[in-house]
């Protein structure tokens, strides 16, 4: 299986204001199995293609081009997102019963929560009851229950220690030797090149280039944009010179 992105663009037209292009002409492909790793500096429309993919656009948003899987339009449940905003997690509700509510097989919410590397006790917890690395652990747990077969993560590792983001990136990594395949968006360039095969560089809405994750090593000789050169120099870890 393929999930194809091609010539998709995203338009927004607020009342009495110009249209606004926010991503122009984007081409890619993934099979299960796989990670694409989505980098680029800030506003630069990662988290627009999160959205995207996993169908929950703003209202007012205009498309262009067509996402794919195998060819066909992807279904409800077919890409799932854990969000970049932990308020996505409802207040009102313990951990399990929101797990329980996304659940398309039988398994146990307390299973899931073990999967992403917390645990099973915290069913019962309250969203607020959570440290910001829980929490981004348990938006997880709820894509994994929805069954999809591709995972869209949205910075799963901002607010996070390094050891705590180390673990988290591991995780990800786990998901595509299972099956999954996932897109991936981080600002954190160097953990990000290590768990993906592909690395799609974004700046002002388009992708300036699409490369090997191999490409982002030493001082990154091997990418071909100033873009990219100069967005992994500037995170580039110490020594990789």
């Amino acid at each position: 299986m393929t999930l194809g992105v091609a010539h998709f663009g995203l338009t927004f037209a607020p009342p009495g204001r110009p249209p606004f292009q926010a991503l122009e002409d984007l081409n890619f492909s993934l099979a299960r199995g796989e990670i694409l790793g989505i980098a680029g500096s800030s506003g630069a429309g990662k988290s627009l293609i999160a959205a995207a993919l996993a169908g929950v656009l703003p209202a007012g948003a205009r498309t262009e081009g067509w996402i794919a899987i195998d060819g066909s339009p992807p279904g409800p449940r077919d890409i799932a997102l854990a969000p970049q905003r932990l308020d996505a997690l409802d207040p009102l509700a313990p951990l399990g019963r929101q797990i329980q509510r996304l659940l398309r097989q039988r398994c146990d919410p307390g299973a899931l929560l073990t999967r992403v590397g917390l645990s099973k006790t915290l069913v019962g917890r309250y969203p607020h009851e959570l440290s910001g690395g829980m929490a981004r652990r348990a938006l997880l747990a709820t894509a994994l229950a929805s069954g999809a077969d591709w995972l869209v993560v949205d910075e799963p590792t901002v607010g996070l220690h390094p050891e705590a983001a180390d673990h988290v990136m591991a995780m990800l990594s786990g998901f595509a030797q299972a099956g999954h395949g996932l897109v991936v968006v981080s600002h954190d360039l160097p953990r990000l090149a290590r768990i993906a095969d592909r690395v799609l560089v974004l700046s002002q809405g388009r992708a300036v280039e699409t490369t090997c994750a191999s490409a982002f090593a030493g001082g990154g000789a091997a990418l071909q944009h100033p873009f990219s050169r100069a967005l992994w120099e500037a995170q580039i870890p110490e020594g990789a010179c």
